[in-house]
């Protein structure tokens, strides 16, 4: 017999390790996005889809107390605690807040490159985003003032975790931190840890002794390390010590015979393409990975775009840009269609989707993330909610997709604990959708309400703010 919710909301607000972000804490203007202010909440007769694999459960009650989860079960069995807000939910789904991996608060088209602090938090928060990593960062004094304010409850957005700036090779870019020689890669490194900076991304020219120094450094500090990588394979990265790896197959030059040490090979689509998946070199790369416990991300939301005519045209995408913004991913992903050798074949982007299947399928750790970059058409939030069609798309199951969203980001981030699943005891992010994503995958953009630490936000109030603006502010 389960714990009555009364009984657990006790125990709960006694052992509850860190006070959550109430209502009574928020700005004026944040309060403006809250649909659901009260401190006790019940959402009856959902069901629930928990996160930690585990199958749908229909008709269920979640308690909600204090910002936390006080209690989930049957309706029929769980009491809902006296003077509680109930809200009727039949017919809605209820799965963890999605725990983006690789969620920049800035933006590109083609054309230009832009930083949203305006209406990159509200369209993460506004989708089921309600923590972030943001892997990569061309402005972190930017970020890290977003989450200062975040956490303060004077702007609305999700949870942040902080990446210092790009760290790439000598002399490749004109955004990101060009790392000399291994000396400069700690002194950087040393800086941005000193500022609050709690992960490193590595870019594709770096060389194996300087991700070796970006590593080492970042270690003593006791911060991680993830890589776009290009110039070292993933078995090198991972000798090397590297905590995490970006972009899936994409990333990964280890397979091409041409590759040559410290360097980008020059075109791997035919290899990629014809990669055998069973292969000694693949599944190498997999138990390598397993047996140090690497996990990958998977951003396909953003490499879709290059597919020719991929995805379908959104019309909530179009709406959310600003005018020319949105000119100028029309007119590239035109140029795309007509010139396929400039894009991502569609053999090698299934081969890609299938590889993060293999991946899993061996025991590895995946988490999902939409990296709003590249064309422009992977916007905040709506680019999340398409990773999980492309996961099922690639033959993950519902629950799997789920699971990788949310539970599996919080645990590479070290927060599972207190997020990524919905177990009593744990932080209330929770995700309310209209409608049923494992009958309807589409049903996951239908985002009614979003649980923060059990402060309700009115979603379509937050999207609706943004029309016009990704692209601008």
């Amino acid at each position: 017999m389960p714990r009555t919710a009364a009984a657990a909301l006790l125990l709960l607000l006694a052992a509850a390790p860190a006070a959550a972000q109430g209502y009574d804490k928020l700005s004026p203007g944040v309060r403006q996005l809250v649909a659901v202010p009260e401190s006790v909440v019940a959402l009856r007769g959902v069901t629930v889809i928990d996160g930690t694999g585990a199958p749908p459960r229909a008709d269920q009650t979640v308690v909600l107390a204090g910002g936390r989860i006080a209690a989930v079960g049957p309706r029929a069995s769980t009491r809902v605690p006296a003077g509680a807000k109930v809200l009727d939910l039949a017919g809605h789904t209820v799965i963890p807040g999605i725990v983006g991996l690789h969620n920049h608060t800035w933006y590109t088209t083609s054309s230009r490159a832009q930083q949203l602090p305006f209406s990159a938090p509200r369209l993460y928060l506004g989708s089921g985003v309600t923590t972030i990593r943001t892997t990569g960062s061309l402005s972190p004094y930017v970020e890290l003032n977003m989450k200062a304010g975040i956490a303060a409850g004077q702007m609305p957005g999700p949870r942040m975790h902080i990446t210092g700036p790009y760290i790439t090779g000598a002399n490749t870019s004109v955004r990101m931190y060009n790392a000399a020689d291994s000396a400069a890669a700690r002194k950087v490194v040393a800086y941005w840890a000193s500022e609050g900076a709690t992960w490193f991304k590595v870019y594709t020219t770096i060389s194996r002794a300087e991700l070796a120094a970006v590593v080492d450094e970042a270690h003593k500090h006791g911060l991680k390390v993830t890589g776009h990588l290009c110039s070292v394979g993933y078995v090198e990265a991972v000798d090397i010590g590297i905590d995490q790896l970006e972009h899936g197959l994409f990333a990964n030059s280890e397979y091409d015979p041409k590759k040559a040490p410290d360097q980008c090979p020059t075109e791997s689509g035919d290899v990629l393409a014809n990669l055998d998946l069973a292969s000694p070199a693949v599944q190498g790369t997999f138990r390598h990975l397993i047996e140090h416990k690497v996990p990958m991300t998977s951003t396909l939301a953003v490499y879709e775009l290059y597919v020719p005519n991929r995805p379908p045209l959104e019309q909530r995408n179009l709406d959310a840009m600003s005018p020319e913004t949105r000119s100028e991913y029309l007119e590239t992903r035109a140029r795309v269609a007509q010139n396929p050798e400039w894009g991502v074949a569609p053999n090698v982007f299934a081969k890609a989707q299938a590889y993060e299947l293999a991946f899993v399928r061996a025991g590895g750790l995946l988490g999902a993330g939409v990296d709003p970059t590249g064309m422009g058409g992977a916007l905040p939030g709506y680019g999340d909610q398409r990773n999980y069609e492309l996961l099922l798309e690639a033959g993950f199951t519902p629950v799997e997709a789920i699971q990788v969203m949310t539970a599996n980001g919080a645990k590479i981030l070290g927060e599972y604990e207190q997020y990524g699943s919905i177990e009593a005891g744990k932080l209330a992010d929770l995700v309310v959708i209209n409608g049923d994503p494992v009958a309807k995958p589409a049903d996951i953009r239908n985002v009614v309400l979003v649980f923060k630490e059990g402060v309700g936000y009115d979603a379509p109030k937050m999207r609706d703010a943004v029309k016009g603006l990704v692209g601008v502010r």
